[in-house]
């Protein structure tokens, strides 16, 4: 915001300050107001010390007045009329001294200021923070400088040339003149000609001055199109890789617009000068012109220059995506994708007047295999402000789809290097023509390298190449980058992973968090920074085994259905076993944690203490909850109704308070359903329609905890098969069933732990697993092991009313 528009918002306080700041003579209030903007824009330290500069700022402040009193005389304003050219009288003391002017306008900005800063810092004192303002980089404010200068010396050069015109229709006047009077007198003739040697030197002096000062504002305009084109620009398309893959960084493109806008204006504006010169050659010339000698030059450089950044300035604002995509860049044949290209030099004459062309790989690379594809639907759009929300001008296109050419022979040339669908990168590529006031110029840009894929199937794979390449690499056409994939460094890797969450669920991973998934990909180590992850490892199509594949698996799971409790804290997720057992063994009986599953891809579990007879304290962890289970019952009504049969056949809760120490309800609360008990939705669709009884290996026991598990090597076991499930199996007496074999996760760093003695869980109303067990016959007859000591094996209650149960893994929510 301007500073005069920030000074007249603040507090009654500080406004009277700035009244009493106007009660000198120095710089009327009016001058100031309606002159705000142009002031503020001035370089009135340099023009304290430059008297030349001082002296050009000076005429412009007159030039200036001299329109608002024309503004006023056109409004009837007449007390405006009357203020305005007082106030150009009392101006007229610094002609001799603009110096002292320009002086005088730098302290009245100087002392507002600091009543400015005055303001701020009582806001702050006021809310005892600081206030969380967008602080601009040294390098943007330095090119805020640069841009400043260059429209004062644009501006200042708009003022030369008009007093070059003059000088040169005083000399065209008095030359005119004295061919018409044909002096005779041979002293008067030599005189006059004397006289018109000196306006020609002074004509002279001023067409060098003028060429000199064009040429320093293109060397000013070189350098800012340099930081522009070479650094802002280079910056912000590093933003958007990153910004694609989950990155919280700002793509917006406002501010580039306008300063390339303000760079184009200031050339096309050279470009003027130049025809203005070239036009008073033509009414007047002589030996030695510096115009002739230099224009031409200055004219090949302006417009080199202008192309130069007109060729920087297309490009594309949003990346292509599909509206049901995992995220931007992989697009699926035959699927629609949009993708909005922008013009960061912003003419309003130019709106509607450049039609932008879609084309697929203009060089596609000589791989064996490559596909081609052809772009389909409305492929030409002209650029407009319409469809921009800050006015930009945009081509937005929103109904393309992509159609894969027949495959051809490979022909000579083509490289042995084999690529899967998934590591296949394509450019799209837009084309456009700019147009105006005599200038024409091609331009094209193309999108960052997207994957084509022909099914949905393949679209975690695609993602993960698409990660893979912005995350790494710093050309952003490069096309065959997985032929020679590099590996990711820890830290990079690091906060990639953190944006995956970061995006979905608007909060990122933890250092603890990072630290177990470094340990998980390297094995325990002091220090992971100078640890890599490659590519194989990561993704590669068709393993199931990868990285990713387990990552994602979580990271789906997460946004689908626990996305409230991922961004309140509640679940601490990426933990290792042996980190677990650690935390919560000094914890009372009754703490509990969330955490991801390591062997089961999408899994949650979580883990409690209990306190045995000998007083050691006793971790106990859950079956993994997939999905399946997830998109029955939520998670945390599971964790509210989750239930312990101990040896006695009293069903209790064991989840009492989430780690560190927070109470259960307090922590999940606000997330339970109004109905309780008997009442509850969820209780009643498990009354009728299941028993939700785990054998006793869904939970691991800790008494002894094997050294393995202690550094977090142990795995959760996998269920057998219980109830109906067994019954099915053919086998007459399920309760001596074995339990399935376990294979181990092949990506991790670790073993299995020894079998672990099992219990009973139950996810049901407290009130209604005694019931069942008092009105059914059939119990008091069984030996149930399980109660009594025996070897552990699979526990089926026969229940009336209850149909068959197809095979499901204990500790699973079925039908």
């Amino acid at each position: 915001m301007a500073q005069w528009d920030r000074l007249r918002q603040l507090p009654p306080v500080y406004i009277q300050q700035l009244h009493e700041l106007y009660d000198r003579d120095g710089l009327p209030m009016d001058v100031r107001h309606y002159l705000s903007a142009w002031i503020e824009k001035q370089e009135w330290q340099r023009a304290a010390r430059d008297y030349d500069f001082a002296v050009v700022l000076f005429q412009v402040l007159l030039e200036n007045l001299d329109i608002q009193h024309s503004r006023f005389v056109q409004e009837e304003s007449f007390l405006l009329q009357h203020n305005i050219r007082r106030y150009k009288q009392n101006f007229q003391r610094y002609l001799d001294e603009p110096c002292s002017l320009a002086t005088t306008i730098l302290w009245f900005l100087e002392k507002e200021k600091e009543i400015l800063g005055s303001a701020d810092l009582a806001e702050q004192v006021k809310h005892l923070q600081v206030a969380q303002e967008a602080m601009e980089t040294d390098s943007q404010q330095d090119l805020e400088r640069k841009m400043a200068g260059l429209r004062n010396e644009v501006q200042c050069m708009e003022h030369s040339i008009v007093c070059l015109e003059e000088q040169q229709d005083e000399f065209d006047f008095k030359f005119q003149t004295h061919k018409m009077e044909a002096v005779v007198d041979e002293a008067l003739k030599k005189e006059q000609i004397k006289v018109l040697q000196l306006l020609v030197n002074r004509l002279n002096e001023c067409r060098k001055s003028i060429l000199s000062n064009l040429n320093k504002i293109l060397d000013w305009t070189e350098d800012l199109i340099n930081l522009l084109v070479k650094k802002e620009l280079v910056e912000w398309q590093r933003r958007q890789q990153k910004a694609c893959i989950g990155a919280p960084d700002n793509v917006c493109l406002d501010q580039l617009e306008k300063w390339f806008t303000s760079v184009a204006e200031g050339l096309f504006q050279v470009r003027e000068f130049l025809s203005k010169l070239e036009e008073l050659v033509g009414k007047v010339s002589y030996a030695d012109d510096p115009v002739k000698a230099q224009r031409p030059a200055l004219q090949k450089r302006t417009d080199a220059l202008l192309k130069e950044l007109l060729k920087s300035a297309f490009v594309v604002e949003t990346q292509p995506s599909m509206p049901q995509g995992k995220g931007p860049l992989v697009l699926r044949t035959n699927v629609q994708f949009s993708v909005k290209t922008r013009l960061l030099v912003k003419f309003p004459e130019l709106n509607h007047s450049m039609k932008v062309d879609v084309s697929m790989d203009r060089e596609p690379p000589q791989i064996k295999g490559y596909r081609r594809f052809n772009v389909l639907g409305t492929k030409s759009k002209n650029l407009n402000m319409a469809e921009s929300q800050s006015g930009g001008m945009v081509a937005d296109f929103r109904h393309l789809t992509l159609k894969e050419q027949k495959s051809g022979g490979g022909g000579k040339g083509v490289s042995d290097i084999s690529l899967s669908v998934t590591e296949e990168l394509h450019l799209i590529y837009f084309n456009t023509v700019f147009d105006l006031k005599g200038l024409s110029v091609e331009l094209q840009t193309c999108s960052l390298p997207v994957v084509i894929i022909s099914n949905s199937s393949q679209q975690q794979s695609a993602w993960a190449s698409i990660l893979w390449f912005n995350m790494l690499s710093q050309d952003p056409k490069d096309v065959i980058f997985f032929a020679s994939c590099p590996a990711a460094p820890w830290p990079q890797f690091g906060e990639m992973l953190s944006w995956q969450f970061l995006f979905a669920t608007k909060l990122g991973l933890n250092a603890a968090q990072l630290e177990m998934i470094a340990h998980r990909l390297f094995g325990r180590q002091s220090n992971y920074d100078t640890c890599k992850v490659a590519w194989s490892k990561f993704s590669k199509e068709n393993a199931p085994e990868t990285f990713w594949v387990w990552f994602d698996g979580i990271l789906m799971m997460v946004k689908t259905y626990l996305a409230d409790l991922w961004k309140e804290g509640l679940i601490m997720g990426f933990v290792t076993k042996g980190k677990e057992k650690s935390l919560l063994k000094k914890k009372k009986r009754g703490t509990f944690l969330l955490r991801f599953s390591e062997s089961v891809i999408g899994g949650i579990t979580f883990s409690w203490v209990e306190t045995i007879l000998t007083g050691v304290p006793d971790v106990k962890t859950v079956q993994p909850f997939t999905k399946e289970d997830l998109s029955q019952i939520p998670f945390h009504e599971i964790i509210r109704n989750f239930q312990l049969l101990e040896a006695d056949n009293v069903p209790e809760n064991p989840l009492l308070y989430l780690y560190p120490d927070t109470p259960k309800d307090q922590a999940f609360g606000k997330y339970y359903t109004d109905k309780t008990g008997d009442d509850s939705p969820y209780i009643k669709y498990i009354k009728t329609k299941l028993v939700f009884v785990s054998k006793e290996n869904t939970l691991e026991a800790m008494s002894p905890m094997s050294s393995d598990m202690a550094q977090g090597e142990g795995l959760e076991p996998v269920n057998g098969l219980c109830g109906e499930a067994a019954e099915q199996n053919g086998d007459p007496h399920p309760l001596n069933l074995p339990l399935e074999p376990y294979h181990p996760d092949p990506m991790l760093n670790s073993c299995v732990g020894p079998q672990e003695q099992d219990l009973l869980i139950d996810l049901n109303n407290p009130n209604l697993l005694p019931d069942f067990l008092e009105d059914e016959p059939m119990l008091n007859d069984l030996n149930v092991q399980g109660f009594n000591g025996l070897p552990p094996g699979l526990h089926e209650f026969s229940l009336p009313g209850f149909n068959t149960l197809s095979p499901q893994a204990c500790g699973s929510i079925f039908q």
